[in-house]
């Protein structure tokens, strides 16, 4: 009798794959335009060129999220991982490129660097897993759904909820965006929240698993009808453009960029553990050391490939860890298919224009669907922890979560300490790894906790 297929690796109907995978495209897009058009704009690129910076990340978002899920020579997770720019990496890469003796040629040598570096030390992170047990790997779950809680309500308002800072009498100050939260934004958002959970619970098989997808649809349509959804640039769009590499030129390599690159990498590396764990327990798929070393130099392959094809470092998106949560489609085909969608939007200008088009608040009204679900995995996991014999558990939850918070309530907590520190004082995610896993051992030592602990845990406390 052959071995049953873990839902993971099962294939899907093509139908229901690009629906599927498409509905992926949709709650990423937003985030993987977003860097290659922040760096575009602070260097001053030509709209041309950032144009063409949009496409690239694209294509190569494609390329990244295929190496992750269908893997290949040690590299590759097999879970269902979409793959975009890190948003850790835009303001270093923002102080590069604004200098004249590094320029965007540095940045994307400081960038295949960090890949080929991550590539190498993917073996010594992925030993890291025993200081993850679950009482470190819930919290920090928690954490990814608290912070991505933040960018879901900011495209529910549509807007930023604040200006770039200005100089009023001398002194620098915030001032409110006047676009932020309007009547008419807030409206939509709430008409795709409640779409999505009506089909959530009223919907039924497929339907139900498309939830995400019909609700951005539904909510593009009223867009549109309202006149806040426009066009103009999808009909300036052309249909089809070749990415090629090194399309700006030979990479230039600076010793001081590629340090700065390597530590961020770092830091996204710590976060993809993390958020594999996350998938881990979501799908019931355990994962190892071996299988963590290859999700991390997947992460390092894309970083490489991002270099060479006029784009920047990538990691496992966390927003889509979150549609797998409300979706319940495990299967890593899907996102295979999403991979293949994304790479089509590279080449096709004109379709990646149509995705763009969609409101912020259209995605707003799922975020908070989706990021919640994450945030909610990470409680789940925490109630199969043991807090009452061991009181230490709470303690190691409670100032974890503190420290997590300090960059989204106070983004210039630490704004006096090196400006190399940085990198990683700027992630709730990062500060809440490093002091859940210090305190972890302070408290409880190294244990060696598998996943299928973690997986465990989650389960019992599912059935509770």
């Amino acid at each position: 009798m052959s071995e049953a297929v873990h839902p993971v690796d099962e294939i899907l109907p093509a139908p229901k794959l690009a629906v599927l995978g498409l509905q992926h495209v949709l709650v990423m897009y937003a985030g993987a335009v977003a860097v290659p058009l922040i760096i575009g704009r602070a260097l001053k690129l030509p709209p041309q060129d950032v144009a063409f910076l949009i496409s690239a990340d694209l294509f190569a978002c494609g390329l990244a999220t295929l190496a992750q899920c269908l893997g290949f020579f040690g590299v590759g997770i097999r879970l269902p991982v979409m793959m975009g720019v890190t948003f850790a990496s835009v303001g270093p890469m923002v102080a590069m490129g604004q200098d004249p003796s590094i320029g965007l040629l540095g940045i994307y040598g400081s960038v295949i660097a960090a890949g080929i570096f991550s590539i190498i030390v993917a073996p010594f992170v992925s030993r890291l897993l025993p200081l993850f047990p679950p009482v470190v790997t819930g919290t920090i779950i928690l954490i990814i759904g608290i912070s991505l809680m933040r960018v879901g309500i900011n495209w529910a308002g549509g807007a930023q909820p604040f200006l770039p800072p200005r100089i009023i009498d001398g002194n620098v100050a915030l001032v409110a965006n006047p676009n932020y939260a309007q009547l008419q934004g807030l409206g939509i958002a709430l008409f795709v929240l409640l779409v999505v959970l009506g089909l959530i619970k009223w919907g039924k098989g497929f339907l139900a698993n498309v939830a995400v997808l019909l609700g951005i649809v539904a909510g593009a349509v009223v867009s549109t009808f309202l006149g806040i959804m426009h066009f103009e640039k999808v009909a300036e769009a052309p249909w089809f453009d070749v990415i090629l590499p090194f399309h700006f030129g030979m990479p230039t390599f600076h010793i001081v960029p590629i340090i700065t690159m390597c530590i961020v990498m770092i830091v996204v590396m710590i976060e993809s553990v993390g958020m594999f764990l996350a998938l881990s327990d979501i799908t019931g798929k355990p994962v190892d050391q071996k299988a963590l070393t290859k999700g991390l130099r997947a992460d390092g392959v894309g970083t490489f490939l991002g270099g060479i094809f006029n784009t920047f470092p990538y990691t496992s998106f966390s927003q889509n860890v979150g549609l797998v949560g409300v979706t319940g489609v495990r299967s890593r085909w899907v996102t295979v298919t999403g991979g293949v969608i994304m790479l089509g939007l590279g080449l096709l200008p004109k379709m990646a224009a149509l995705v763009e088009a969609v409101p912020q608040v259209v995605l707003g009204g799922a975020g908070l669907v989706m990021f919640g679900m994450v945030a909610a995995t990470g409680a789940r996991i925490l109630t199969g922890v043991d807090f009452k014999t061991n009181r230490f558990n709470l303690f190691i939850v409670a100032v974890s979560v503190g420290f997590g918070m300090i960059p989204l309530v106070s983004p210039n907590f630490f704004k006096n300490l090196p400006h190399e520190l940085h990198p990683l004082l700027e992630s709730g995610i990062l500060l809440c790894a490093i002091v859940a896993v210090l305190l972890n051992v302070f408290f409880n030592g190294v244990k060696q906790t598998s996943t299928e602990e973690i997986v465990a845990a989650a389960k019992q406390a599912e059935a509770h």
